[in-house]
């Protein structure tokens, strides 16, 4: 198997990725970065995300992916989504959830949420963390674990990751989107 594993989120200013009620508002939602994402999942071999992640795009239901859950033991199809198989990591690797997806090489997109991103976070071959500076959301579901107490900055640095070249997918918004990667790939 031989994958690119990469990683993507939207944050707040206060590292946040939904709101209290742990739903993404549309105030964290920029035509950007929804471009930025749509695109970078359509070169997705496979994307991984829990329960409450989805992205909804035209393309969607075309997408494989692996939805991570605690409900079952056994991959299985899901029954609800012909192209998504259902994965508790606690019992099976995931490279027996990639074989049981049908997937054996490239792209790998993790969505998230917090407890996915940080299953992954020893493993990005690059992190796309987009940040929107405008947007607080008070009391919110923090983008990785162990955020607010640290800042998104501070866990991805934490792993071993460093920030390359920030690009702007928002000006209006400033909202802005920057490649973390492992320090070995960076030099």
């Amino acid at each position: 198997m031989s994958f690119r594993i990469e990683g993507y989120v939207i944050v707040s200013a206060d590292g946040m990725l939904a709101d209290a009620a742990h739903v993404m508002p549309d105030s964290l939602k920029f035509e950007g970065d929804k471009r930025f994402f749509e695109q970078s999942l359509d070169r997705a071999a496979l994307i991984v995300h829990g329960r409450h992640s989805h992205e909804t795009q035209p393309n969607s239901p075309k997408r494989k992916r692996l939805i991570l859950t605690r409900k079952i033991r056994a991959l299985t199809v899901d029954p609800e989504l012909p192209n998504a198989s259902l994965w508790n990591p606690a019992h099976a690797s995931f490279a027996q959830a990639c074989d049981f997806a049908g997937v054996s090489s490239g792209m790998v997109a993790i969505i998230g949420g917090p407890v996915v991103f940080d299953l992954f976070m020893d493993r990005y071959d690059t992190f796309w963390l987009s940040e929107a500076p405008q947007v607080r959301l008070p009391g919110g579901e923090g983008c990785f674990v162990g955020v607010p107490e640290r800042t998104p900055h501070e866990v991805l640095e934490s792993h071993g990751l460093t920030p390359g070249a920030v690009q702007m997918l928002d000006p209006a918004d400033g909202v802005t989107v920057t490649p973390w990667r492992p320090a070995r790939a960076s030099t």
